[in-house]
C-alpha cells in the first residue's frame, strides 16, 4: 500500500466523522435518543482512530537508531492495534452500557422528532464518501484478491482498518435509523435501545476482528507466497548458489521486509569472490521483491547427509558498502 494512499483515505474519513460527531451530539442534545449518542460517541472514536493512525505513520518514518537498528516501522501495527481497544471500549462498551440503561428506562422521542432522521441520512452520506475514498485508494493494492482476503493479509494497516471502520459506521447508521424510525412510529423508547444494543454489538465485533489481525502483524509476519517464491527463485537464479539450505523472512514494516538465508554456494578462491558472488545475490532479490531491503545471507557447503557444513561467512547487507564477516559454519 502506498504511504499517499492510505493517508488520503485516512484524512477523508477524519474530515467526515468530526463533521458526523458534531451532528449527531446535536441531535442527541436536541432529543435525547441513546442511538444518536451512541453514534455520536462512535464517531468521535472513529475521529480519534484516524488521528492515532496519522501519528503511527509519522513517527514510523524516523531513522534507525543503536537501539532500534531495524526502525520503526512497526510503529504503525502498534497504533493500529490501540485503535481496536479504543473501538472496543469507546466505542463498543459505552454502546452496550447506553443501551442497558435506555432499555431500562425507556424514552421516546417527544421533540425535533425530524432531526435524528435527518442528521442519519447525512450522516450515511458523508460515510458513504469516506467509504468510497477507502475502496478507491484499496482497489490500487487489492488486485484480485477478495475483500476478506485483502483485510486479513494487508501488510499496511491503515487501509483496513478504515475500511472497516466505515464499513461499521455505515451499518451502524442503519441500526441507528433503526432504532430511531421505530421509536418515532411507536412510541417506545426501547426500540431506540435495542438499535443502541446492534451498534455496541457490531463496533465489539469490529474492534475484535481489528485486534486479532493486528496482532498477528505485531507478533511479526513473513514474505506471502508469491513474494517467497520469487525470492527463492533469485537466490537459485544464477551460477553463484547450488541450492538454498534454509530462509526465513519478516515484514519489519509494512514496506520492508527482511530475508535471511543460508545458502549453499561452490567453492571459492578469495574472499573478493565469494563477496561479489553475494552481492549479486542480493541485487537479484532486490529486483524480484523491491521491499526486500535488509538481506542476510550465509554462505556454507552443503552436504546431502546432513550432516553438518565445512565453513561458512556471514554476509550483510542493508543496501550499503560491501561487509563480509567470517565466522564458523553451524
Amino acid at each position: 500500500m502506498s504511504a499517499g494512499g492510505g493517508t488520503r483515505a485516512i484524512v477523508a474519513a477524519l474530515a467526515a466523522n468530526i463533521g458526523i460527531a458534531v451532528t449527531k451530539f446535536v441531535a442527541y442534545l436536541l432529543t435525547g435518543s441513546s442511538s444518536m449518542l451512541a453514534e455520536a460517541i462512535h464517531s468521535v472514536a472513529d475521529s480519534g482512530n484516524q488521528g492515532l493512525l496519522l501519528l503511527g505513520g509519522r513517527r514510523a518514518k524516523r531513522e534507525a537508531t543503536a537501539q532500534h537498528p531495524f526502525g520503526y516501522g512497526r510503529e504503525r501495527y502498534i497504533y493500529a492495534f490501540i485503535v481496536s481497544i479504543v473501538l472496543f471500549s469507546l466505542g463498543g462498551l459505552f454502546a452496550l452500557y447506553e443501551a442497558y440503561h435506555k432499555w431500562s428506562h425507556p424514552v421516546p422521542i417527544t421533540s425535533w422528532r425530524v432531526v435524528p432522521v435527518a442528521v442519519l441520512v447525512i450522516a450515511i452520506v458523508m460515510e458513504g464518501f469516506s467509504f468510497r475514498t477507502a475502496i478507491k485508494e484499496a482497489n490500487v493494492t487489492r488486485g484480485s484478491q477478495s475483500w476478506v482476503r485483502y483485510v486479513r493479509r494487508a501488510k499496511a494497516p491503515e487501509l483496513p482498518v478504515v475500511l472497516l471502520e466505515d464499513f461499521g459506521a455505515l451499518i451502524g447508521l442503519v441500526f441507528a435509523l433503526f432504532g430511531v424510525g421505530m421509536t418515532l412510529a411507536t412510541g417506545n423508547g426501547r426500540w431506540d435501545a435495542l438499535g443502541t444494543a446492534m451498534i455496541g454489538v457490531l463496533l465489539v465485533i469490529i474492534a475484535i476482528i481489528l485486534a486479532i489481525e493486528t496482532k498477528s502483524l505485531l507478533l511479526g509476519e513473513g514474505a506471502e507466497p508469491t513474494d517467497l517464491a520469487a525470492i527463492e527463485r533469485a537466490v537459485v537464479g544464477g551460477p553463484e548458489v547450488e541450492r538454498i539450505i534454509h530462509m526465513k523472512t519478516l515484514y519489519l514494516g509494512p514496506e520492508e521486509l527482511m530475508v535471511a538465508a543460508k545458502i549453499a554456494v561452490s567453492p571459492c578462491e578469495t574472499a573478493d569472490d565469494l563477496a561479489r558472488d553475494i552481492n549479486a545475490v542480493e541485487a537479484r532479490i532486490r529486483d524480484a521483491v523491491p521491499i526486500a531491503r535488509v538481506i542476510y545471507l550465509e554462505p556454507d557447503i552443503y552436504h546431502a547427509s546432513g550432516a553438518g557444513t565445512a565453513s561458512g561467512a556471514a554476509v550483510q547487507s542493508e543496501g550499503g558498502p560491501d561487509e563480509v564477516a567470517g565466522r564458523p559454519g553451524s
